[in-house]
């Protein structure tokens, strides 16, 4: 196990021991307060570009599960196609595991993908300084591997990238084709779990780039998905959003980063939020009823709800900190959860979403 060092920005430097891929990385560093749901917060298009600090002191002790496709082409225990955070820094690294589904290790998993792991770093007070200062960016400096280190030393600005770009897929999908009603579902770095809770309510999706302009297409509703980044650097799937909106009354329904779509697509702005809410316990209540959801959650950016229109309204508010968790049109079915309400990993109690969504189309 290698000797590896976490350089912050700011210069602040945290040292511990490489357990996946030895490979010097940049990344945005932020942190998750999770218990467990390390597969699928890996494989989460939305950690694109980050280095992911997980606070809960033993990961890897239950392995991984084997990566496989079901029928409709979805995978079955994974949220993408392969592992898109640059990094994973844990407290403990469990060297043995037991699942009745793992088929190997954290550590065999991160090196396949070629993806650093590092251990024996107190999360802890990474986290805290990651509080107190914000999220910012890091690097991982190997020891011995000066020359390759000088890669990692260059770190792009996260939020000069569009990210959403870089991970939305490229021609257009079809799910369930010929079920029922058709959902055009916008691919801003879709999780499977949200084309699972589509297609098991009987519709056909119909996946598009995060830059296709749909408006023409033949469908019943519309999906806006998560994804990873800024979106101030989305404004082409902002204008065909309110394109959309001019033509038709037609349902829209969108997961975090479709919330601050449609939010922007209706005139509101988009602020960073100092750290982000990355966890499976972020309390969330739906405006004008006394309701508290248990949430999972995975974002740095959020809706500034004082900028909405007269015609718009909040749907909900973090219980925490109060900012914004959702979005809905005053009169039209159009409506938004900052939130995952698919969870995958993390609690169920929102699934509702999908529901009300279906029933409005």
């Amino acid at each position: 196990m290698k000797d590896v060092t976490l350089v912050l920005s700011d210069g602040t430097t945290f040292k511990g021991k490489s357990f996946g891929y030895d490979v010097p990385v940049s990344g945005e560093v932020v942190f998750n307060t999770a218990m467990m749901g390390y597969p699928e917060s890996l494989t989460d298009p939305s950690y694109a570009g980050q280095i992911m600090v997980l606070t809960f002191p033993l990961v890897g002790n239950y392995g991984v599960p084997p990566f496989t496709i079901e029928q409709n082409g979805i995978p079955t225990f994974m949220e993408s196609d392969r592992i898109y955070a640059s990094a994973i820094i844990v407290g403990d690294y469990s060297t043995g595991y037991s699942h009745w589904n793992a088929c190997e290790s954290l550590a065999d998993w991160l090196k396949r993908e070629k993806v650093p792991g590092v251990t024996g770093i107190d999360t802890r007070a990474l986290t805290k300084v990651l509080r107190e200062q914000g999220v910012m960016m890091g690097r991982l400096v190997f020891d011995g591997m000066e020359d390759s280190n000088d890669a990692a030393k260059e770190m792009e600005d996260y939020g000069s990238i569009n990210w959403v770009s870089r991970v939305s897929c490229k021609d257009i999908i079809r799910y369930n084709e010929g079920a029922g009603k058709k959902v055009v579902l916008v691919d801003c770095g879709v999780k499977a779990n949200i084309i699972r809770c589509l297609i098991n309510r009987g519709v056909e999706v119909i996946r598009v780039p995060w830059n296709y302009d749909y408006t023409a297409m033949d469908f019943d509703g519309l999906f806006l998905a998560n994804g990873p980044g800024d979106p101030d650097m989305c404004e082409d799937a902002v204008r065909i959003i309110r394109k959309q909106m001019s033509l038709s009354r037609k349902p829209i329904c969108g997961i975090c980063m479709g919330n601050q779509l449609l939010a922007k697509a209706s005139g509101a702005t988009i602020y960073k939020l100092k750290y982000g809410h990355r966890s499976h316990n972020q309390p969330v209540r739906e405006v004008g009823t006394n309701r508290c959801y248990v949430t999972s959650q995975n974002h740095g950016y959020a809706v500034d709800a004082s900028t909405l229109g007269k015609d718009w309204r909040e749907l909900f508010v973090n219980m925490n900190d109060g900012s914004n968790e959702g979005i809905c049109h005053q009169t039209n079915p159009w409506f938004t959860s900052q939130f995952h309400p698919e969870a995958c990993s993390g609690p169920v109690d929102t699934e509702f979403m999908f529901d009300r969504f279906i029933a409005a189309l």
